[in-house]
């Protein structure tokens, strides 16, 4: 029971997320929006890129088509894997193409009743798949993108980091940074104590067993062959010195994703010598609400990596 009820947290804890992320959008978006028009650009809605009902995806493009080369910013959305659209973006994808980029949102598969083997490894395979059918829908709209940008909030950040660092090689066209807020990057036990997992390693087995989408032994934890499991879901896992340029904000006093794990995962960054900026709200938690001069340096420092990696 103790067990069920863990997971129970969890999943309710990650729904509340999705609330939670419209604060956070609140903030994060501001004065970085636009009262969107034709002369901005165009939008592009529900394009298939696989067989699933939730397989599809939004693309924006800038109203200048005159460019011989374009920036690709996939922006994926927040709900705790479970909730969410690519729709809940809107403003921010509308923003970044303003600025000239071409834009996407993608959906994924989430984990509900109807679909309850829908997991964070499945979801990070779904958005793989997808990334090379934005390309190509771009360059069939007249826009031959050639560096890419991902990025999200919470879950959408987890699924973002993963296909940055898991995934870049096999990318159509280079990923050149990420940038992300509140994504959970690692999955160990005495991180995510707020879900019990410090109490019992059953309940830590079952819960990230229920991420993976595949059964995890409590004997391995603290083991080189639990790292293996998980490193298919763990964006900290795969940072080395070829990683791609991160921004990134977390809550000091997140409770929905673990800080600790945030911490790990700048420490890593820093170890292997990646050009990053890992901005703290000492204040909040996983919305990141009451630190509106942390949001503020986040905005500048993606402004200006941007600027740095995905100019022309």
């Amino acid at each position: 029971m103790f067990i069920l009820l863990c997971i129970a947290a969890f999943i309710l804890a990650f729904m509340a997320a999705n609330v939670i992320h419209s604060v956070y959008q609140k903030h994060f978006v501001g004065k970085y929006s636009v009262k969107w028009s034709d002369e901005i650009g165009t939008i592009y809605s529900d394009i298939a890129y696989g067989e699933k009902e939730a397989n599809k995806f939004d693309i924006y493009v800038p109203a200048d088509n005159t460019k011989n080369t374009y920036g690709l910013i996939v922006y994926l959305h927040a709900g705790g894997f479970t909730t969410g659209d690519k729709a809940d973006d809107a403003a921010t994808l509308e923003y970044y193409c303003s600025l000239g980029y071409v834009t996407a949102g993608i959906n994924y598969t989430l984990r509900t009743n109807a679909n309850p083997e829908a997991n964070i490894y499945t979801q990070s395979m779904e958005i793989k798949s997808a990334i090379p059918a934005v390309v190509e829908k771009a360059k069939d709209l007249g826009y031959n993108c050639d560096r890419l940008c991902m990025a999200g909030g919470s879950a959408g950040g987890c699924l973002a980091l993963i296909y940055a660092y898991r995934d870049a090689s096999e990318s159509p066209i280079p990923v050149k940074m990420i940038f992300e807020g509140v994504g959970p990057s690692s999955f160990y036990p005495e991180d995510w104590k707020s879900y019990g997992t410090d109490q019992s390693a059953e309940v830590a087995a079952s819960l990230f067993g229920l991420m993976r989408g595949e059964a995890v032994d409590p004997a391995i934890f603290g083991t080189e062959a639990y790292d293996e499991l998980m490193k298919p879901i763990s964006a900290l896992l795969w940072v080395d010195e070829n990683t791609v340029p991160t921004v990134l904000a977390y809550g000091m006093y997140d409770r929905v994703q673990p800080y600790n794990g945030a911490v790990r995962l700048d420490a890593k960054l820093t170890e292997a010598g990646v050009d990053h900026v890992f901005i703290v709200c000492e204040h909040s938690g996983h919305g990141l609400q009451n630190d509106t001069k942390k949001l503020a340096e986040y905005s500048a420092a993606v402004e200006e990596y941007l600027a740095k990696y995905m100019g022309e």
